[in-house]
């Protein structure tokens, strides 16, 4: 079986015993599991400083090569981008003292590696069950996430990723949120609430839920014109129960189209959510719709031969009653 030398690694180990006795994280050993290799652990501090030696001298190369002076990454995403093409640059290098560049090694010694696992890649995300609470939140990790209202009161399976908490029900994915850094902390999602503030629209302009839309940019100033020209003819309840319905729009429509529909709908004085959702197709980008195919199940010859029609039949029918 393949094994891979590791440090002591607190993502991995819980408990170090005696001598290279360990205690593994239980998504370590399933990630081993996954991919089919054992783990040999070094001994810690002085006493294992030789057995692994060449990684940290390749640690301290590929640092000065390539991360001196430290740069800036706008998210992790554009960091592992950044990793891959500074490893992939890497294939080019020659050790000292031989001949074959580091791609080329590798590429003569990957007809004997295993292949990877038929079932996919292994997901690391860490599977709960939480219970939904009156105010349509999970907890996970001391920090509260939205979702959809009709789930309070049930209890939901949460994958927690390392930057990524999935709510999961019957199967479906019902919302997806970044994963808080602190706790206490609350990631409210507007769209969660709007079945519940169609009945309750009072309570929208105070909405945590609300406050956070606009932070997000999710909630734009066309929103806003629209709501206050709808609450100002319609008055608040009314108006606010048009805005709420241009809101569920957004899971349907594109966001430029339902901003075009409610600037025309502001223009004309109407604030009807169904004529914004007129104007919001009439200005989406048109579909591109695939032609439909009908199947012959006669060959062309078959078509031309068949009689042309006639209506010889019901001449007899003159004769009836006559």
């Amino acid at each position: 079986m393949t094994m891979i030398r590791y440090g002591n690694l607190k993502a991995a180990v819980v408990r170090c015993a005696l001598g290279r006795e360990r205690e593994e994280n239980p998504q370590f050993i399933a990630l081993r599991s996954h991919y089919g290799y054992d783990s040999f652990f070094c001994q810690p501090g002085l006493e294992g400083a030789h057995e692994k030696g060449g990684v940290e001298g390749e640690v301290g190369r590929f640092r000065r090569r390539h991360l001196v002076p430290v740069p800036d990454f706008a998210s992790l995403a554009e960091l592992n981008a950044f990793m891959a093409a500074a490893d992939a640059a890497d294939d080019a290098r020659r050790i000292t003292g031989r001949s074959e560049t580091v791609g080329a090694a590798a590429a003569r010694e990957l007809p004997g590696l295993r292949p990877l696992p038929g079932e996919g890649p292994f997901d690391p995300a860490l599977v709960l069950s939480c219970r939904v609470d009156a105010r349509s939140r999970v907890c996970v990790r001391q920090s509260y996430y939205s979702v959809p209202a009709r789930y309070a009161g049930r209890r939901l399976q949460v994958k927690l990723a390392a930057t990524t908490v999935t709510v999961v029900a019957e199967g479906a994915v019902v919302a997806v949120h970044t994963r808080s850094l602190h706790k206490y902390t609350e990631d409210l999602v507007l769209d969660h609430y709007l079945e519940v503030l169609a009945r309750k629209p009072g309570a929208l302009p105070g909405a945590t839920a609300l406050a956070a839309a606009r932070k997000a940019g999710t909630f734009t100033k066309s929103h806003q014109r629209f709501w206050d020209a709808a609450r100002a003819q319609l008055g608040d309840s009314a108006g606010t129960r048009a805005l709420i319905g241009v809101l569920l729009l957004h899971r349907t429509q594109p966001p430029e189209a339902i901003v075009s529909g409610m600037g025309a709908a502001v223009t004309m004085g109407r604030f009807d959510p169904d004529l914004v959702a007129l104007e919001a197709r009439r200005l989406a980008p048109a579909r591109t719709v695939a032609p439909v195919v009908v199947p012959v199940t006669a060959p062309p010859a078959a078509l031309h031969e068949r009689p042309a029609p006639s209506l010889g039949a019901y001449d007899q029918l003159l004769g009836v009653g006559a």
